[in-house]
């Protein structure tokens, strides 16, 4: 096996496989390094106490917050990265998001590149990842953006009653962008078969287009591309100078290996890439590589958060809820009275019985709330997921401390919004159904706002810029400090808008790609 290749890529989730795939063609020989395994195809895949409750999948790993408690992060190590787990909801960020804009709580700043030099590389990924949607409805959206390639997915009743019930109040729900080989016009045919196991679980069937399925599984095939699982990169190691990454230094069962590539990537989350950065401190690069600005690890953002668990009189009928969104207050209130972004909503997936009391777990001992009790519940549970931008703040960071323990610094910022928004929607709730038992007269939020283990819109941590002094990486997401390191992963983010990331992650891969192309 060889030790030197044209590219090397730490990581295979969206970032990291797009990339390879897109490099593939040219027949550069490209190493992807992961830290895990190919996730096995089992009956597991698909049973609620094994991914939620058990947590079968989920890292052990533990990180610690800024009082000094550990957590475990909500965070999968497995070829395909977090997207093999993801609920498959694909967003363009708003052409705004790209601007500087006015919160309430403060200022998010500009990015170095516009809507309009991520648009063709959008159009692209939708088409590739086979994103399901439906223009012209949705107000946040840019009205020059192309049709979808695939038809937005049917609702379930219960969504169109939903629906109806906003559109009556002058909202305009409309369907959510979702990444999924379906057929609603031919469902014997289709692989999606519209389960109650999408979100939150692995796909066993391959129909969620996830960056394993789209990417990795056909890269394998072709001759240039090498795919070495079970490797962690631990550490980055340059030339004399520090102005050129020589190795990439892995742990694996075989002990140390190193890896060498004209171009080095960097691709293994927003908080992984910072630690590798920091833990490859060297006489030129002190502080951590690529940090003559100091700003690795900073600015951590991961949204702002509130999942909404409501509950109905009547059993509902949506067993494949997510497909649903509401984007009527992405830029203020509509009504009047707020002249500053309050942020997004989606339904969330179906939810059993096993798959709340995981989601729980870490707020309702299982024992105060048997079996029985999860299962009526869940059976009259209307899921929301209610997402604001969190504002970029030097303070909420990743640290690591002399034992190379990862550190999370975070606090919540910019709520006023997000709380504007939650309580608009348990407002807007008030007489959806018609309730008679006291205990259903109520919208049950079990946590307020997800806590910090909830990593999986993480992003932040290497942002890109035009100065040095300022960021991380240049606009075309290379390390100012370094000629052959960049990054591709969500690390790269200025801020974090308010819809989910993983379609920006897989558009602008494209673009970098397209960008190493010619320096290649």
């Amino acid at each position: 096996m060889p030790s030197h290749y044209d590219i090397v890529i730490v990581g295979s989730g969206a970032g990291g496989a797009t990339l390879a795939q897109r490099l593939a063609p040219t027949g550069k020989s490209i190493l992807i390094l992961e830290r895990g395994q190919h996730l096995p195809r089992e009956a597991d895949n698909w049973d609620a106490k094994a991914v939620f409750v058990d947590r079968k999948y989920r890292t052990r790993e533990r990180w610690i917050d800024k009082r000094g408690a550990p957590f475990t992060p909500n965070t999968y190590y497995w070829v395909g990265g977090n997207t093999t787990f993801y609920g498959a909801a694909l967003f363009r960020l708003r052409a705004s998001d790209f601007e500087q804009r006015a919160h309430a709580g403060g200022v998010s700043p500009a990015w170095p590149i516009s809507y309009g030099d991520l648009a063709p590389y959008y159009t692209e990924a939708e088409a590739l990842w086979r994103v399901h949607g439906t223009r012209g409805i949705d107000p946040s959206e840019e009205p020059d953006d192309p049709p979808y390639a695939f038809a937005a997915l049917r609702n379930d009743p219960g969504i169109e009653r939903l629906k109806a019930h906003f559109e009556a109040q002058a909202w305009r729900p409309f369907p959510l962008p979702l990444a999924v080989n379906r057929q609603d016009d031919d469902p014997l045919r289709s692989a999606c078969i519209r389960c109650k196991t999408c979100g939150g679980y692995p796909c066993l069937v391959m129909a969620k287009s996830d960056a394993r399925s789209i990417a990795v599984m056909p890269l394998l095939d072709m001759p240039n591309v090498t795919l070495l699982t079970g490797r962690k990169a631990v550490r980055l190691e340059t030339d004399p100078a520090g102005r050129q990454i020589r190795d990439v230094v892995c742990e694996s069962e075989n002990g140390e290996e190193r890896f060498s590539g004209d171009i080095v990537v960097l691709a293994a989350g927003a908080v992984n890439t910072a630690v590798l950065l920091l833990a490859s401190a060297n006489g030129a690069h002190p502080d951590g590589l690529a940090n003559s600005s100091g700003q690795v690890g900073r600015n951590y953002m991961f949204h702002t958060l509130t999942a909404m668990l409501s509950l109905t009189e009547a059993p509902f009928d949506a067993s494949f809820p997510k497909t649903l969104a509401v984007n009527d207050f992405y830029h203020r209130d509509p009504r009047g009275g707020f002249d500053f972004p309050m942020g997004h909503i989606q339904l969330l997936e179906y939810m059993s019985g096993q798959t709340l009391e995981g989601q729980l777990g870490d707020l309702v001992p299982p024992q105060l709330l048997p079996d029985g009790v999860f299962n009526t519940i869940a059976k009259r549970l209307l899921s929301f997921l209610v997402i604001s931008e969190d504002l970029p703040m030097a303070d909420n960071r990743v640290r690591l401390d002399k034992t190379g323990q990862i550190h999370l610094d975070y606090a919540h910022n910019n709520l006023e919004g997000h709380e504007r928004l939650v309580r608009t929607l348990r407002g807007a709730l008030d007489g959806f159904t018609s309730h008679t038992h006291p205990l259903s007269q109520h919208h049950f939020q079990f946590d307020s706002l997800l806590p910090l283990y909830g990593t999986a819109h993480q992003n932040g941590t290497v942002r890109f810029g035009k100065d040095a002094k300022s960021s991380v990486l240049d606009p075309m997401c290379k390390a100012h400090d370094l000629d052959n390191l960049y990054v591709v992963d969500s690390g790269f983010f200025v801020s974090s808008a308010a819809v989910n990331p993983t379609l920006t992650i897989v558009a602008n891969a494209m673009r970098v790609g397209d960008h190493l192309k010619q320096r290649l």
